[in-house]
């Protein structure tokens, strides 16, 4: 149960982490410095965990993985959506 709490924290930090970024990017509409080569590289990574984090969940274990790495997945795929948005403007 405490590596549950732990999981849980540990994965919304390193989530919640990414809304600086995602704010300078809405704020200033530049994504001129960031590569998308290593957002998309991260976001692959994350897909990979994520079907681990399914295939835990449907073991009936890792449900805190699988809510963190879902939470993850999302907001690396908003930066990736933005640089490509703002890329191309």
């Amino acid at each position: 149960m405490v590596f549950t709490i732990m999981q849980l924290i540990g994965g919304i930090i390193l989530s919640v982490g990414w809304i600086p970024q995602i704010v300078q990017i809405v704020r200033t509409r530049s994504v001129a410095d960031l590569s998308l080569k290593s957002y998309l590289l991260m976001l692959l990574g994350i897909a990979l965990m994520e079907a681990y984090a399914v295939n835990l969940a449907v073991q009936g274990v890792g449900l805190a993985f699988l809510i963190t790495n879902s939470l993850s997945l999302a907001v690396v795929t908003l930066v990736v959506l933005l640089i490509i948005r703002y890329r191309s403007s």
